[in-house]
């Protein structure tokens, strides 16, 4: 029997279940295993408990044998590598994208002036006032369901959240927009997921494998590079998203090439540092922080050092880039 440990969140839980149909399918007998985080157990923002605020607890079950298999929201994994585990699998990835569920079907572009926005996540904040259109962001965590519902009840104009969990939990049709990346870059790692085991079982590891999908773990390294060079978390004000895109040579023939790109924003929108590069899927680790290094020569480390005071009055959830 192979315990698949998961948050116990919807979202957590649908994109565990995910993992566990595929193993299943592959002959594996498979159960969920619940695992309550200090991001469950608070109603603070999550850059205020810290670093692996929604990760640390299944890696401590995985630790000690209480699960053997932990399903993570990518994103929502501390930069540096734990050597006691291994990421045996990226599933295929999810539209990265952030998504808009706004008041009367509106697109950001059509929200007056004054609108109120819900989002916690640095990034989305910087990044929305960075557009210039006098929206006024408010504080906002909680699952998904009770994010969209303070649209739905008229407390709130609009929300931005991750368009992946809203694809995973079957509740596309309340996006208005889908904001694309040229605007509003998405997290490091957003919409992938990370099932991570121990790192001597080499076995399962072996098993859980067979779910890795190949562009989607080069889009991540990459991602997940320029966030490492940059020396920042996953609450910081940086966005980026990596593709493999296919391209042709001067003969004629379709290559893979793997495009990068990245932006640190000041939280208060007034100032954005963009960059981007071009190379091979293999140095997808190079790639990411070549990306991040241009960033920081352009002046990134003065943005992503730089945080507001944050509002402790919401709800306990997901994370904050959900």
């Amino acid at each position: 029997m192979v315990r698949i440990g998961t948050r116990g969140s919807l979202l957590a839980r649908t994109q565990a279940e995910t993992v566990r149909s595929a193993l299943t399918a592959a002959g594996v007998t498979t159960e969920l295993v619940v695992v309550t985080t200090a991001g469950d157990k608070s109603i603070a923002p999550v850059r205020e408990i810290g670093v692996g605020v929604f990760t640390t607890a299944l890696r401590d079950a995985l630790a000690d044998k209480t699960i053997d298999v932990a399903v993570h929201s990518y994103k929502d994994l501390p930069t540096a590598e734990d050597s006691r585990f291994v990421i045996a699998a990226i599933p295929p990835r999810e539209d990265a994208r952030d998504a808009l569920v706004a008041r009367d079907g509106l697109v950001l572009g059509e929200l007056p002036a004054g609108s109120t926005v819900g989002t916690s996540a640095p990034r989305r904040v910087a990044q929305l006032r960075a557009l210039g259109l006098g929206l006024d962001v408010r504080p906002l965590r909680g699952n998904l369901d009770t994010r969209i519902g303070k649209v739905a009840s008229g407390e709130l104009d609009a929300v931005v959240v991750a368009r992946a969990g809203l694809a995973r939990i079957g509740r596309l049709e309340v996006v208005t927009e889908a904001l694309e990346p040229v605007q509003f870059l998405p997290a490091p790692a957003q919409g992938a997921l990370a099932v991570e085991c121990r790192g001597d079982d080499d076995h399962l590891a072996a098993v859980i494998a067979t779910l890795d999908d190949e562009h989607s773990r080069v889009a991540v390294v990459a991602e997940r590079a320029l966030l490492a060079e940059l020396e920042a978390g996953c609450t910081a004000p940086v966005g980026a998203t990596a593709e493999v895109v296919e391209s042709i040579d001067e003969d004629g023939r379709i290559f893979d090439e793997l495009s990068v790109r990245g932006v640190a924003a000041a939280i208060d929108g007034s100032d954005t540092i963009r960059a981007s590069a071009v190379g091979k899927p293999s140095d997808a680790d190079a790639l990411g922080r070549s990306v991040a290094r241009e960033l920081l020569d352009l002046g990134a480390r003065e943005l992503v050092d730089v945080t507001e005071p944050s509002t402790p009055n919401v709800s306990k959830g997901e994370s904050t880039d959900a």
